[in-house]
């Protein structure tokens, strides 16, 4: 068996059409491996869909996976993550992908090149889709002939190597598949420690060469006539590698974050089934963020809590909203075909209560603490009115409107408030804290507690 062997089948028949460039690539990947002397295990060759896909079988002696079209770089990408995150093995990745994958799968080359993940990606150009019968890709170069541009492409080629080097890729080559560089520029790619990428051009004997004027020859000119330019590409000439990185950052002091844990406290909750609150107001407004210290509080007095959020894409404006169940056992259904307590501190809260079917599925009993600026009379259910957002401030009328419901229905003892303000910042907690009051004292000045709604 020759030192060659250990990499490409000793008893391969190369699949490709007479005259492919696939078949000089196949050969001079394996000796550039050969040149290396990497252990063969140590590979793992990741394809993509196409003819560039058959190389699976002629590396017997390598890990290979073949991947979903255009997918390639990503699974390379992946892999070598994983082996630098979990014990490392030493893997070397190397993609193999034509120029159709590449441009279905180009975020995947950028991003591997902008984290400069150690893997090699082998691009193979031949202008075209030759396996799917010769579609024009985005490497057509202009006036080529495919089978969706009979009259020739109109549409300039990307150059993905400048591309990629906007996405600072440290090591850029293009050769044709022809040259006999090719095999010293593919190990040059495999021995550097991080993202590199060669561009290998070469021509479909299936469909290029039968549709257009064009033979080995001719290919280079071709390529200057683009307005590119073969062989390594100049790069950034100092960056450190993803590994480098992430070696610093984990090996780097950081600091201590408080835990997210509430702590259990010894008084406990005065629930004896399910109460489902849904919680409405203004994107902004700390609505989600107080449903989120409600649940912490219940955590803290022993209860099961569940909570969901909803505000539109845009985020920072319109309703924001919290569907909150408390419950002393394990909850099994989150949704909610019906609300116990409705929290409304602001129009476009109201607004979305309204369209989103929750104020008509309200039942006669549900209570609904809302503004007093909101002047809409729901269809069914108790309304209580406190001037939340008035005496509160907007941003602190979410928590005062619970604190207000709970001085109604105390369900939590207050060293569940304490446990859970406990995680906040000291300027939060204050904020908070002064939201609690105000809500417990718009609720006794009401009568409304005291009453017993």
């Amino acid at each position: 068996m020759t030192p060659e062997a250990l990499y490409l089948s000793p008893t391969a028949e190369l699949p490709y059409c007479k005259g492919c460039g696939h078949s000089l690539v196949v050969r001079q990947l394996s000796r550039a491996l050969e040149h290396l002397g990497l252990p063969p295990r140590s590979i793992v060759l990741t394809t993509d869909i196409g003819c560039v896909g058959l190389a699976d079988s002629l590396f017997p002696y390598l890990h290979t996976v073949h991947t979903t079209h255009g997918r390639s770089t990503a699974f390379g990408t992946g892999m070598a993550l994983a082996d630098l995150i979990a014990e490392t093995q030493g893997l070397k990745p190397i993609v193999m992908i034509g120029d159709g994958g590449a441009m279905i799968g180009l975020l995947h080359l950028v991003h591997a090149a902008q984290l400069n993940i150690d893997i090699t990606v082998l691009i193979h150009n031949n202008f075209l889709f030759g396996m799917t019968g010769g579609q024009h890709s985005a490497l057509s170069p202009l006036n080529w002939v495919t089978a969706t541009t009979p009259d020739g492409n109109s549409t300039p080629p990307l150059d993905l190597l400048t591309l990629l080097r906007t996405a600072h890729a440290p090591y850029l080559a293009r050769q044709l598949s022809t040259s006999q560089e090719l095999a010293t520029t593919i190990a040059g790619a495999i021995n550097y420690p991080g993202f590199a990428a060669v561009e290998i051009v070469e021509l479909c004997t299936a469909y290029a060469t039968r549709w257009n004027q064009a033979t080995g020859a001719s290919l280079e000119g071709i390529i200057g006539r683009q307005g590119q330019t073969m062989g390594e590409l100049e790069t950034e000439i100092e960056r450190p590698t993803f590994r480098d990185v992430y070696r610093h950052q984990m090996d780097s002091p950081r600091p201590k974050r408080a835990t997210a844990v509430v702590p259990r406290i010894k008084a406990k909750a005065n629930l004896s089934g399910e109460t489902r609150i849904v919680i409405a107001g203004t994107a902004g407004e700390r609505v989600q963020s107080a449903a989120a210290l409600l649940c912490r509080s219940a955590l803290a007095a022993g209860l099961y809590s569940a909570q969901k959020n909803d505000n539109p894409v845009t985020q920072g404006s319109g309703f924001s909203l919290a569907e909150i169940c408390l419950s002393p056992t394990s909850i099994e259904y989150t949704g909610m075909e019906s609300p116990d307590v409705v929290l409304v501190v602001s129009e476009d809260g109201w607004k979305e209560l309204q369209a989103n079917g929750t104020l008509s599925a309200c039942r006669e009993e549900t209570l609904l603490l809302v503004d007093s600026q909101i002047e809409d009379i729901p269809p069914k259910g108790r309304v209580v009115r406190l001037p939340l957002r008035r005496e509160a401030n907007p941003k602190r009328a979410a928590l005062s409107a619970i604190s207000a419901w709970l001085e109604m229905k105390p369900v939590l003892p207050a060293e569940a408030w304490d446990a859970a303000l406990g995680l906040e910042t000291t300027e939060r907690r204050a904020e908070s804290m002064t939201a609690l009051k105000i809500g417990r004292r718009l609720a006794c000045s009401g009568g409304i507690a005291s009453a017993g709604i």
